[in-house]
Order: C-alpha cells, then sequence, then structure tokens
C-alpha cells in the first residue's frame, strides 16, 4: 500500500482518501476571515473613482507624516517607560512592588479614548486644574496666563503611551524573569554600576521581547481613532473616516486603508521575525533565580515614583475623572440610550464571541487533520485581523457586504414582491463579521496552544475505540481545553466590546454599542452622560486585565 492510498492523521488514524469535510471547513473558515483584507486591496487597486493623485498631492502625506510620527514617538516612550518599569519591579525591592507588578498592567482597561476623554476633562479651561491655577494666583481668564495646549499632538502621544505601554512591561517583565540571577550576580561582581547592568546585561538579553512589544505598541498606535480623532490629531485612520463618510469616496478610503495596511504588516513581519529570534539558552540545568536588590531611602521612592506616574496617567486619571462624573450624573444611568447599548453591546460581543471561538475549534482541529499542506499554508493569514485596525477591516466588509445585501434584496423584491431590508448591512450581522474576523487570532492562538499540550495518545486511544474526528474532538480535546476555550471566550468578548472605529463604520442607524455611545456623547462635550458606558467599558476590560495578570503572575 503506498502513501497515495493512506493519510495518517494527527491523531494516528489512517483512512481512505474520500473528501476531507474538515480540511474543506479550515479551508472555507480561514478563506472567509482572509476575506476583507483581500477586498482591501482590490478595492484600492479598482476605485471607481481613482484620488490617489489628488490624495499624493494633497492630505496623505500629512496622514503619514502625522502616522509615523505618532507611532515613532509612542513606540519610543513605551519602550523606555514599560522597560524601565519591568527592570524595577524585577531587580529591585522598594516600597510598593508588590502592587506595580500588578497596578501596571490596569491601563490595558482603558482603552485610548476613554483615557482621553478622561485627560483632556482635567486639564482643558474649565476643569479642576485650570480652574485651581486661576483660583490660586487670581487670574480672570486663559490670556493671564500660558497653559501647554491640551488638544494636541503632544497630547495624543503621552495618552497613546500611558495605555499601551503595559504590552512593552508585559513581555519585557517576563523576558526578564526567565534569565538566570547568576547573569546579573556576575555582572555586578565585577563592577557594573545599577545602570551598566541594565544597559550592558539586561536589555540585549531582552531585546527581542522589548522590540516585540513596541511593534505592538507601533501597531496599535497606527490603528487608532477614537483618541487621535478627539486630540484633532489628522492620521491615516482618521482620513479613512474622512474620505470615506465626509467625500463619499470608498476607492480613496480602501487607498488609504491600504497603506496601513503596509505599515501594519511590515510590522508585523518585523515582530514574528524577533519573536523567531526570541530563544534563550541557559547553561546551568537549574537556572538561579533571581534575588531583588532593596532600595533604600530616596532611591526605593524614586522607583516608586517611576513605576506610580504611568499607572497614574494611564488608568488612575482617566477612570477617576470618569467614575467621578458617572456618579455624581445619577440621572445618566436611567437614560434608555445606555440601557440600550448595553444590550446592544452584550448581544453583538457575545455572538461574536461564540462564533469565533467555535470557528477556532473546528479551524485549528480541521488544520490538525488536514491532508493537504493548503490550510496549514492558510492558518498564519488568518492571524492578520488582528493586526489590521478596525478601521481597513470596515472599509474591506462593507462595501462588499453591502452591494451584496443589495443585490439580495433586490432579487428577492423582484421576485417576491417582499421588501426584506438589508439583512447583513442594515442589521447587527457586519458588526458581529467584523468582530469575528477582528479577534479571531485570539481565539485561534487559545485553542491552538491548549491542544497542543493534549497528548497525541489520547485521541490517538478514542479513533482506536471506533470515535470518528468528530467524536475525538467531543470526547478528548474540547473537555480537556475548556478552561483555554473559556478564556478565549473572555478575552474576544473583552476586545469587542471595546472595539470603536469597526463598529461607527459598519454600524446601521440608530445602533449603539457602548463604544460608540462614549464616543457619540464626547464628541457632544457631554462627558457626564458617556461616563457611564465609559465605567462599563472599563469594568469589563479589568476582567481580562487582571485575567492577564495573574497569568504572568504564575509564570
Amino acid at each position: 500500500m503506498t502513501t497515495k492510498d493512506t493519510n495518517i492523521h494527527a491523531d494516528g488514524a489512517k483512512t481512505r482518501l474520500r473528501p476531507d469535510l474538515w480540511s474543506i471547513g479550515a479551508l472555507l473558515i480561514a478563506l472567509t476571515v482572509a476575506a476583507p483584507i483581500v477586498a482591501v486591496v482590490w478595492i484600492a487597486f479598482h476605485p471607481t473613482e481613482n484620488i490617489w493623485p489628488h490624495l499624493m498631492a494633497t492630505t496623505l502625506p500629512r496622514y503619514l507624516t502625522n502616522t509615523l510620527v505618532l507611532m515613532i514617538s509612542v513606540g519610543t516612550l513605551s519602550a523606555a517607560v514599560g522597560t524601565g518599569a519591568a527592570w524595577l519591579t524585577t531587580m529591585y525591592l522598594f516600597p510598593g512592588v508588590r502592587w506595580f507588578q500588578w497596578l501596571l498592567l490596569l491601563p490595558l482597561a482603558v482603552p485610548a479614548y476613554l483615557g482621553a476623554y478622561g485627560i483632556v476633562d482635567f486639564l482643558e479651561y474649565a476643569g479642576p486644574v485650570q480652574t485651581l491655577l486661576r483660583d490660586v494666583m487670581g487670574y480672570t481668564n486663559g490670556r493671564d496666563y500660558w497653559f501647554p495646549q491640551v488638544r494636541s499632538m503632544g497630547s495624543a502621544i503621552v495618552v497613546l503611551t500611558a495605555a499601551l505601554s503595559p504590552y512593552v512591561f508585559l513581555l519585557a517583565r517576563a523576558a526578564f524573569r526567565e534569565h538566570s540571577g547568576g547573569s546579573y550576580e556576575v555582572a555586578r561582581a565585577l563592577g557594573a554600576g545599577p545602570f551598566k547592568r541594565f544597559w550592558k546585561v539586561g536589555v540585549p538579553l531582552a531585546r527581542p521581547a522589548i522590540a516585540a512589544g513596541v511593534a505592538i505598541v507601533m501597531m496599535e498606535t497606527a490603528s487608532d481613532f477614537g483618541a487621535v480623532d478627539f486630540f484633532a490629531v489628522q492620521t491615516l485612520t482618521t482620513g479613512i473616516f474622512t474620505t470615506w463618510l465626509e467625500s463619499s469616496n470608498a476607492g480613496g478610503a480602501a487607498q488609504i486603508a491600504g497603506v496601513v495596511l503596509i505599515l501594519v504588516l511590515l510590522l508585523v513581519s518585523f515582530e514574528k521575525i524577533l519573536r523567531r529570534k526570541n530563544r534563550y539558552h541557559n547553561a546551568a540545568r537549574q537556572t538561579r533565580q533571581i534575588v531583588p536588590i532593596p532600595l533604600r531611602g530616596y532611591q526605593g521612592w524614586l522607583a516608586s515614583f517611576f513605576c506610580f506616574v504611568p499607572f497614574a496617567v494611564g488608568f488612575l486619571l482617566p477612570a477617576g475623572v470618569l467614575t467621578y462624573h458617572a456618579f455624581t450624573t445619577p440621572g445618566a444611568w436611567q437614560d434608555r440610550g445606555l440601557t440600550d447599548a448595553l444590550l446592544t453591546t452584550l448581544a453583538v460581543g457575545a455572538s461574536a464571541a461564540v462564533i469565533t471561538v467555535i470557528a477556532a475549534c473546528f479551524l485549528v482541529y480541521g488544520v490538525r487533520l488536514a491532508r493537504s499542506r493548503l490550510p496549514r499554508m492558510l492558518l498564519p493569514v488568518t492571524t492578520l485581523g488582528y493586526a489590521a485596525p478596525g478601521a481597513v477591516l470596515g472599509v474591506g466588509i462593507l462595501i462588499p457586504m453591502a452591494a451584496a445585501d443589495h443585490a439580495i434584496a433586490d432579487f428577492v423584491e423582484a421576485t417576491t414582491g417582499l421588501n426584506i431590508g438589508l439583512l447583513m448591512t442594515g442589521t447587527g450581522f457586519a458588526i458581529v463579521f467584523a468582530y469575528s474576523v477582528r479577534f479571531f487570532a485570539i481565539a485561534q492562538g487559545a485553542v491552538d496552544s491548549a491542544m497542543g499540550r493534549v497528548a497525541p495518545s489520547l485521541p490517538l486511544a478514542a479513533r482506536s475505540l471506533g470515535q470518528t474526528a468528530g467524536g475525538a474532538l467531543r470526547r478528548v480535546y474540547l473537555p480537556l481545553i475548556r478552561g483555554s476555550i473559556g478564556t478565549a471566550l473572555l478575552l474576544v468578548f473583552v476586545d469587542c466590546v471595546k472595539e470603536l472605529p469597526a463598529t461607527l463604520l459598519l454600524r446601521p442607524f440608530n445602533f449603539n454599542t457602548l463604544a460608540t455611545r462614549v464616543y457619540e456623547q464626547a464628541a457632544l462635550e457631554n462627558l457626564e452622560m458617556a461616563s457611564p458606558a465609559a465605567v462599563l467599558v472599563m469594568l469589563v476590560s479589568l476582567c481580562a486585565v487582571l485575567l492577564m495578570a495573574r497569568t504572568s503572575a504564575s509564570k
């Protein structure tokens, strides 16, 4: 019997060559997830009205320059803040160090657009800082004193750094802790001071992890819309909204989205190369644990202050401002719009989470059973949705889906006389689909990692006892990986709650989630009505952050 007559599955079972529904299903899921990215590229190269020369001559250079300035500035500051905090909390003992290991992750629970709303409200002319300044100094109006411009590029850089630097902190701290404490002790014995140990020993060993964290930060910066829009900074993402919604040119929006996609793909490639290099080998059989050095006196308090500032700017300040407004305006909690936005968020977020995790389980299992190499080759493509900004996915989903929606409605009306309306873009279907594509990589990563930890002998035993491939999945894999499935459901749901750009582009009329309600009310300078929804978004996000912190602490 030749290899053409049989095929050995991942679980060891031999079957005859026949149509493999698992492989076909996995292939269809992978193509569906990749379709919006392909659509953006197609629309960009085949626009109805080519305004690329006009974009190049007018707004695109400004959009691109601002985006690059933001990415480089936020990436550099996040590297400094995240790496410095990770080094301090790993290598030293100082007041509050055990708390800061957790607290420095909390800014991840405050999306950048919420941070922008909170900080602007705190620092603007009518805010408490300038009001106190005028009262203390006796100033009568803003012309009597100088105060930094709040809505500016600099403020956007600060807010985005505060919101995103925990990514660098998380990866850098894990890298520092993975190394043997002997390396640092030898450097110390040879007379290397604190800064030299950090710069000559710690940073080189953790450089791949730091650079990978910076790449993630820069990708998130390029995809941000809510914060930069509130600070009136024109970037490529805001350019997509302006070109599409204000100029009514979908082709031009797709062309700008293509530029964003190129930047993101370059960062994704860079990050994957760094992860491939992120391999450490310890000479000793048992690595020596790092023994933190106590910091006495003012040095300890300086370390505490350094760690406190990013926590205060990224979480304490915006969360405090928004919570204050939420609970000093009790009528805002009774607003019908808030209830509708909450129910809508729960419905679309839960639907997207369940669909995404089920599809991820099918895809990962199907790839493991696949006879051909094509599904395995397409598996990395399914992670591009997470790297692609929500605005880019919105362009790639809405334009072809709206065309299909209108064609279906026209056909049904022509054949039956019934006006069924827009079934996909006129409901929450498009948003659920966008969420599923955007966060598919999270579910896929969790499921793939969990299935990889299942001993191959277990599904092999199930198949030898007569179980089908589906039976082995139900009776062996799912019971063993249910914890990872629950984690994936939570993480996908939380990211759906926070997602803003894709929701703004794809939502039907009068369709609000918590994120879009916050955005709409904040755009009207009505932070009191926006705050309850913002508090709910932060509370949901805290669940994921605490889970992440617990996982990080256990490593």
